[in-house]
């Protein structure tokens, strides 16, 4: 495992804090029991999406990616999209455009399925993590019916997580369909990091490291 870079550590530090990102025991719809649970919607304050949106300007820069609008998909992308493009100007002097779907047409008004800028180029979607990859498939559809490209997708936590009946995880085989790459702020290795980091700099209370043998016993299952 490589060593986290500051926005990650920032990213994950603003979960925790936040409980986007909660320990215990969770099941998920395959069944599973994961001793971990991401979930964005916690964000729910203006000071932790505008630090949320930071976080991924700071990863897109940082990972290079070229694209040419931000797009959003219904519902926890909005936001994202919104706060993203929005910590792009603010950082990075990147005045970027950004659009996200309705999931349902507008017929009176400016009508249709989109909001935002007319999807032009290469779009870079963004979202919070990629469970079954429905809504991000959608998403690229939605470009390509526009004229427009999917070129990356850029999500917050990767589960690293086989799917159900596979031995890819849902990132893998949405690369895989659709030859569109898929970046992350951080995976779960990185969270296994981060957590290994904080046990050795403090005393190593014993629920700490149960909590790591978990995470570890649960990806040695389930992980790719």
């Amino acid at each position: 495992m490589s060593e986290l870079v500051e926005y990650q550590k920032r990213f994950i530090e603003l979960s925790r804090r936040y409980e986007a990102l909660s320990f215990g025991e969770f099941e998920l719809k395959s069944g599973r029991i994961s001793p971990y649970f991401f979930n964005a919607g916690k964000f729910n304050s203006g000071g932790a999406l505008s630090a949320l949106g930071r976080c991924y300007a700071d990863s897109i820069v940082a990972a290079g990616i070229e694209f040419d609008f931000i797009f959003g998909p219904a519902y926890k992308g909005i936001p994202l999209a919104a706060v993203t493009a929005a910590a792009l100007f603010e950082r990075h002097d990147m005045d970027v455009p950004y659009c996200f779907n309705r999931k349902e047409a507008k017929h009176h008004g400016e009508g249709g399925m989109l909001v935002g800028t007319k999807p032009r180029g290469r779009g870079l979607i963004v979202d919070d993590v990629i469970t079954a990859g429905t809504a991000i498939r959608e998403a690229i559809g939605i470009l390509d019916n526009m004229g427009a490209v999917a070129a990356t997708v850029m999500i917050g936590l990767d589960r690293k997580e086989r799917a159900p009946d596979s031995g890819l995880s849902a990132v893998m085989q949405l690369e895989s369909e659709s030859a569109i790459q898929v970046q992350s702020i951080v995976n779960l290795d990185d969270i296994r990091e981060y957590l290994s980091a904080e046990l050795d700099q403090q005393s190593e209370r014993q629920s700490d490291q149960g909590l790591l043998t978990k995470i570890e016993n649960y990806q040695d299952q389930y992980g790719v």
